[in-house]
């Protein structure tokens, strides 16, 4: 049994709020870099340059990358020989999402309710999904997810028997809707399966992982760098302004769905893919 406090998990959460917020990651910044010498658009390549010119910037600055710091998405994988004390998980999580958002001067965007829209002013709580796995660590994931991108996110009940084809016509649909809106080049997450609620957290989960990882399966793997290849050939270019990058990277999480069902969730991210990953 290994012990961990919710002191320790305050303090990691902290930091990832504002790491996530001001601090682009490695891979998406070479991501970018690499749009850059791909893209034939000479207003994209404008748009790219300016993108990563922000992000040295916010780096150097320890300011945000974009002025909507998002809703806090976090995921907690709590390996089952760990033992938390000190107090509730959730509430440690909370705690160190208040004092990242204020100690780094973020934006509140967290409302209490969501028809009366009082403000929480601290941007909790945050949406929390937990797993329990093998092991003696506690892995944790947080996401600060943007409304523009986030509200440009799909699902949509297929029957059982559609095609690929028909759910990379939805991807791609989505993609277009999206437009500008959703501030690309875009990186999205593709769940297929489960239920309802299970295709839409497949589609967020496939967000965690690093630009250029492949789905395990190179079935899924495959289908990815189709959707990617499809996905760029909209022409929506860098942040709308017309290109060939139009998204950085396409993620499939797939799982076991009722034979009479066939649930389909894409959740777009916007160029600045704020992730970042602590292991305790």
């Amino acid at each position: 049994m290994r012990i961990i406090s919710t002191k320790k998990i305050i303090q990691e959460i902290k930091k990832l709020c504002i790491e996530s917020n001001c601090i682009i990651r490695s891979d998406l910044y070479k991501s970018l870099a690499s749009a850059l010498e791909e893209e034939t658009s000479n207003l994209g390549k404008e748009t790219l340059k300016i993108l990563l010119e922000n992000s040295r910037i916010a780096r150097r600055e320890m300011i945000p990358l974009c002025q909507d710091t998002g809703i806090a998405c976090v995921f907690i994988q709590i390996g089952q020989d760990v033992r938390i004390t000190g107090g509730n998980l959730c509430d440690a999580i909370n705690r160190g999402i208040s004092q990242g958002y204020r100690d780094g001067y973020l934006r509140k965007s967290v409302v209490k309710d969501p028809l009366r829209r009082f403000n929480t002013n601290d941007n909790t709580p945050a949406v929390i999904y937990t797993e329990i796995v093998p092991g003696k660590n506690l892995k944790i994931w947080l996401i600060p997810k943007g409304a523009g991108a986030e509200n440009m996110s799909r699902i949509k009940i297929f029957n059982p028997t559609a095609s690929f084809d028909d759910i990379e016509n939805f991807v791609v649909e989505t993609v277009k809707i999206a437009g500008e809106n959703a501030c690309p080049p875009l990186v999205i997450g593709v769940g297929i399966g489960g239920t309802f609620d299970y295709a839409c957290f497949l589609a967020k989960k496939a967000l965690l992982r690093k630009i250029g990882e492949r789905n395990k399966d190179p079935y899924y793997a495959k289908l990815e760098k189709r959707l990617l290849t499809k996905v760029n050939k909209t022409g929506i270019g860098p942040l709308g302004f017309g290109g060939r990058i139009t998204a950085l990277d396409v993620f499939i999480e797939f799982y076991p769905c009722h034979i009479g069902s066939l649930p389909v969730a894409v959740n777009l991210n916007c160029h600045s893919f704020r992730t970042k990953f602590a292991k305790l």
